[in-house]
């Protein structure tokens, strides 16, 4: 079994900044991509941004230059730095990972989600 943790999301003031963590523990042989999306009150959840093993990244166009994601391969985890924070970011953001097993499938996980509300 694999499981995401996040963790950072919170309430902060439009133009304000969070960074969120998210950490994969359990049955991994190795982590082909990992990031971030979200799902905003009434619509469907999208991508934020994510990356893979070969460190090429894609965004949103709606974050692009606020927001940087970042991984650490040692500790299986993936953070995002969103800067500029607009009430449109508000949402709830989930980890999500592409592992392999040690029997060399790869399955899509998620985490459980982490809060973020941007006020004006």
């Amino acid at each position: 079994q694999v499981q995401l943790v996040e963790s950072g999301g919170g309430l902060v003031q439009a133009g304000g900044s969070l960074r969120l963590s998210c950490s994969a523990s359990g049955s991994i042989f190795s982590i082909n991509a990992m990031g971030w999306y979200r799902r905003a009150p009434g619509k469907q959840r999208e991508l934020v941004a994510t990356t893979t093993s070969g460190s090429s990244t894609n965004y949103a166009d709606s974050v692009k230059g606020r927001f940087t994601i970042s991984r650490d391969s040692a500790k299986n985890s993936v953070y995002v730095q969103m800067n500029s924070l607009k009430r449109e970011d508000t949402g709830v953001y989930y980890c999500y990972a592409n592992i392999r097993t040690p029997w060399q499938d790869s399955y899509d996980h998620w985490g459980q989600g982490t809060q973020v509300t941007v006020s004006s």
